[in-house]
């Protein structure tokens, strides 16, 4: 191969053939390299703090919760009078930190499987709505009673009919007794369906077992005569002075082996110690 057309070698590097380097360029490529970098951190970092902060609020959440039945029932217990023992379950609906902080609770439900008040016993749900916690009047607030025969027969042996006992038969109850028939006694089942109109308890008398043969209303009222008209008759039962005048009740029906008392409370019995006594009756 011929010399004249070599290759020349390529030249080395010195002082005569220095690498360009463009100003500026390695400096803007490091800004942005970091600013990349933060940008890629600031959501873990955003993520991270509301994790936390759920895990706090969560934290305190529970802690309320379980404070807050405790506090709830020793309040009750206080207030009523009852047992030290007495069981009673307490539950505030819905988030309950934002309640606490604005004094309001939204809903509260309390409930317990036996309680003794003015001589009766029975189960009892309440449910209250907008409970001020720092004082003050409650919102609507209902609830149920439930009582078994033998506390049915208490609340209703003031009534005019012969009341030995009652029996349960939804929707019906039936009261046994006893009346008196030329000297001698007789027994007498008479069947009721139970009711509430203007915060009385109503008994609506259907048929009648006098001494084993069964009546309907219009043969009592043809066969007994006066006593007929009075077995006939509905039965209304002031129960008044056997809840706090701030009690009314609203309605009564039979389910099963129990009644089941409706009852609406007024909100401002939690500050008037008028309605926290007991109510009366026109001739109690």
């Amino acid at each position: 191969m011929s010399d004249d057309n070599r290759t020349m070698p390529y030249p080395e590097r010195d002082a005569e053939h220095t690498t360009l380097v463009i100003p500026g360029a390695s400096d803007d490529r490091a800004t942005d390299a970091g600013k990349r970098s933060r940008r890629r951190r600031w959501p873990w970092v955003l993520l991270t703090i509301a994790v936390v902060l759920a895990l706090l609020v969560a934290a305190a959440e529970l802690v309320a919760r379980t404070m807050l039945p405790g506090v709830v029932r020793s309040i009750v217990v206080d207030q009523l009078d009852l047992p030290a023992d007495q069981q009673l379950e307490a539950e505030a609906a819905g988030i309950l930190l934002p309640q606490l902080i604005g004094g309001t609770l939204d809903s509260l439900h309390l409930s317990t499987d036996a309680v003794t008040l003015e001589g009766i016993t029975g189960a009892v749900d309440v449910t209250a709505t907008a409970v001020p916690l720092r004082g003050g009047d409650l919102g609507p607030t209902t609830g149920t009673v439930r009582i078994d025969e033998a506390q049915f027969t208490a609340l209703v042996d003031r009534t005019d009919l012969p009341v030995d006992t009652v029996s349960f038969d939804a929707p019906d109850a039936t009261v046994s007794g006893s009346i008196e028939v030329f000297g001698a006694a007789v027994p007498i089942a008479l069947t009721v369906t139970p009711s509430a109109d203007g915060g009385d308890l109503v008994l609506q008398p259907g048929s009648l077992s006098l001494g084993g043969v069964v009546l309907d209303a219009a043969r009592m009222r043809d066969d007994l005569g006066s006593l007929g008209e009075r077995l006939t008759q509905p039965q209304r039962i002031c129960v008044a002075d056997q809840f706090p005048a701030g009690v009314t009740l609203t309605a009564l029906r039979i389910e099963g082996t129990s009644a089941v008392i409706d009852v609406a409370l007024d909100g401002r019995i939690v500050t008037d110690a008028a309605l926290q006594a007991n109510g009366s009756c026109p001739n109690g």
